[in-house]
């Protein structure tokens, strides 16, 4: 009996051992993996869409709460000092799993700047084409919602890839609706 014991004590130390290192090693890479990410998967999506930024979005985001207690960071596009765009991500459904969406407005008139896959796992060579230009560059200068067009739209499908497609419509509108209830907000942070 008593080695039964000691054998549930030493499983439990161990156990509690490695949890404790595992989380640990958690907490100290996270500043690193959050900068990884915002090198080179946000930042490339970031200069598809605003190509012609005068400041670094990703030094000058900022994180604001929504009213569901969600968390959005908030890119902001700069010309002669004065906001005229912001970028966001959200996701969609896509038939591989989640589309990320890099979504850029124009502060403007609210309009669609445009956008840039972020992540997916759609599949190569056809669902993986919604990242190519001749679908994302329908997003530019459009209001929204955005809709396909068997929906009503005016965005074209990717052939063959229907579900990716709407999923990445999913993700637009999310973020629309993200950054019209952001609005004022946003022009707070960033006026001069």
């Amino acid at each position: 009996m008593m080695a039964i014991v000691r054998m549930v004590v030493v499983l439990s130390v161990l156990c509690g051992l490695s949890g404790f290192a595992l989380s640990y090693l958690k907490m100290i890479t996270a500043t690193a993996i959050e900068e990884q990410e915002l090198t080179y998967v946000q930042g490339p999506a970031l200069k598809r869409v605003f190509a012609q930024a005068e400041n670094s979005p990703i030094a000058d985001r900022r994180g604001f709460t929504l009213s569901n207690g969600e968390k959005v960071t908030v890119f902001p596009v700069m010309k002669a000092g004065k906001l005229v765009g912001v970028a966001l991500e959200n996701f969609g459904k896509g038939y591989g799993g989640p589309i990320g969406v890099m979504v850029g407005f124009n502060t403007a008139d609210d309009t669609l700047a445009g956008v840039g896959m972020t992540t997916m796992k759609e599949t190569p060579g056809l669902g993986m084409r919604v990242a190519d230009p001749g679908f994302t560059t329908q997003f530019m200068s459009a209001a929204t919602p955005v809709n396909l067009k068997n929906q009503g739209g005016k965005i074209d499908a990717v052939s063959g890839a229907t579900i990716s497609s709407a999923g990445s419509v999913e993700a637009v509108n999310k973020a629309a609706q993200t950054y019209m209830g952001l609005k004022p907000e946003i022009f707070k942070a960033w006026a001069k």
